[in-house]
C-alpha cells in the first residue's frame, strides 16, 4: 500500500515542510528551560497557532511539538511517566490543525511525528544500550501514532547507533519514517559522521526510510553543501533539506538568526536544484520564512545541479566563517580530520 507521504510527493513533485517550533513557542511565552512538550496539554491553543501559521504559509508537512518526547528528555521535567500521553497530545494538536486547514482549503497536508535525540550517549561511550534506546523511541512512536501522525520524523541525529534505535522503535507503528541528521562546523555530525557516511548507512536500515536528509546544523550555505553530498551519495533517495534561518549568533544573551525571507527563498531554490524534494526551515524560521520558501518553489523547475562556486555566490562560502575549508579542497578534509569534535 502506498503511504501518504509517497502519494503526496508523487502528486506535487516536492513538498514544503514547516519551520521552527521552538523559536515560535518562545515568541508565544515559552520560557528557557521549560518543556515544550508539556504545552501540548497546558497550552494546546498556542501550539496549534504555530501549526496553523505554517499551514497558511504553505507547509505540506507540519512536525509535532514532540522533539524532546522520549522518557530521557522528559525526565528533566519529571514527566518521564507521561511519554505516551504527551506524544499523543502533540500529534492530536497537529492533526486537528491539519484537518481543519484541509477542510477549509481542500489542500492535503501531513502530520509528521517529531522524534529528536534522547540526549544520552550510547554504549560504549555512554550508558544507553541499543535495546533501551529502541524501547524509549518505541514508546514515543506509539504515542505519536495513537494521536494521528501520518509519518514519523526522526531528526537532528548525530550517531548511527541512535538512528538505528529510533528506526527500530518507530517500525512497529507501520508508518513511513524520515531520518535527518545534523552536521556541525566540521561538516560532520557531533559523532563524526559525514553526509556520505549517512547516505550509505541509511541503506542498511530496516525498514528503509521513506526519506533522508539534513536539518539544523549551522546555516543555509552549510546545509546546501550537505545536501549536495547526500544527493551525490544517494541519487535515488528522497532527500530532505531543513536548514536554519541564517547563522545563529548570541545577542544580549539570546540566540538570534540572521536569515531573511529572501535568503531562505534563495536557499530553497538552491537545495531544490541540488536534489532535495522536501524543503523547509529549522531554527529561527517563522511562517514568514516558510512562505518565502513556498513561494520560491511554487511552479519552480529545478535548474542545473549547483557546484560549490554557485553555493558560495548565492549563500556565501560554506564553512568558511568557521575556519574550515570547502569539501572540494583536499586540504579541507585534512583540516576537518584534525579538528573533529566528539562532544557528550
Amino acid at each position: 500500500m502506498t503511504d501518504r507521504l509517497t502519494e503526496l510527493l508523487a502528486e506535487r513533485g516536492h513538498l514544503i515542510a514547516d519551520g521552527a517550533m521552538g523559536t515560535n513557542l518562545f515568541a508565544l511565552g515559552l520560557a528557557t528551560g521549560d518543556s515544550p512538550e508539556l504545552w501540548n496539554v497546558e497550552h494546546p491553543d498556542r501550539v496549534a497557532t504555530v501549526h496553523r501559521a505554517f499551514l497558511e504559509a504553505g507547509s505540506d508537512i507540519v512536525l509535532t511539538n514532540s522533539f524532546g518526547g522520549t522518557r530521557h528528555r522528559l525526565k528533566l521535567h519529571h514527566a518521564q511517566d507521561r511519554v505516551r500521553e504527551l506524544n499523543a497530545a502533540a500529534a492530536g494538536v497537529a492533526r486537528r490543525a491539519v484537518d481543519a486547514h484541509s477542510a477549509a482549503t481542500g489542500r492535503r497536508a501531513l502530520v509528521a511525528g517529531s522524534m529528536g535525540p534522547t540526549g544520552e550517549l550510547f554504549v560504549p561511550l555512554g550508558a544507553l544500550t541499543p535495546e533501551d534506546g529502541e524501547t524509549a523511541f518505541a514508546e514515543q512512536a506509539a504515542g505519536l501514532a495513537e494521536g494521528g501522525a501520518d509519518l514519523l520524523w526522526i531528526e537532528t541525529m548525530s550517531s548511527p547507533e541512535e538512528v538505528a534505535a529510533a528506526v527500530a522503535g518507530a517500525a512497529p507503528t507501520g508508518l513511513p519514517i524520515v531520518v535527518t541528521m545534523t552536521f556541525d562546523t566540521n561538516a560532520r555530525t557531533m559523532m563524526g559522521v559525514t553526509p556520505a557516511d549517512f547516505a550509505a548507512f541509511a541503506r542498511t536500515l530496516t525498514p528503509a526510510p521513506a526519506a533522508i536528509g539534513a536539518n539544523c546544523g549551522v546555516g543555509p550555505a552549510e546545509l546546501a553543501d550537505t545536501i549536495l553530498a547526500i544527493t551525490a551519495a544517494a541519487p535515488d533517495a528522497v532527500v530532505v533539506a531543513k536548514g536554519n534561518c541564517g547563522i545563529p549568533q548570541y545577542v544580549d544573551g539570546l540566540i538570534v538568526y540572521d536569515g531573511t525571507p529572501e535568503a531562505m527563498a534563495a536557499y530553497a531554490r538552491l537545495v531544490r536544484d541540488a536534489g532535495a524534494r522536501i524543503v523547509g526551515g529549522c531554527c529561527g524560521s517563522t511562517a514568514v520564512h516558510v512562505r518565502a520558501i513556498a513561494e520560491a518553489l511554487a511552479g519552480y523547475a529545478p535548474g542545473p545541479r549547483p557546484d560549490l562556486a554557485r553555493v558560495t555566490d548565492i549563500l556565501g562560502a560554506p564553512w568558511a566563517r568557521h575556519g574550515r575549508l570547502a569539501d572540494s579542497d583536499p586540504a579541507g578534509d585534512a583540516e576537518r580530520r584534525r579538528s573533529r569534535r566528539r562532544r557528550g
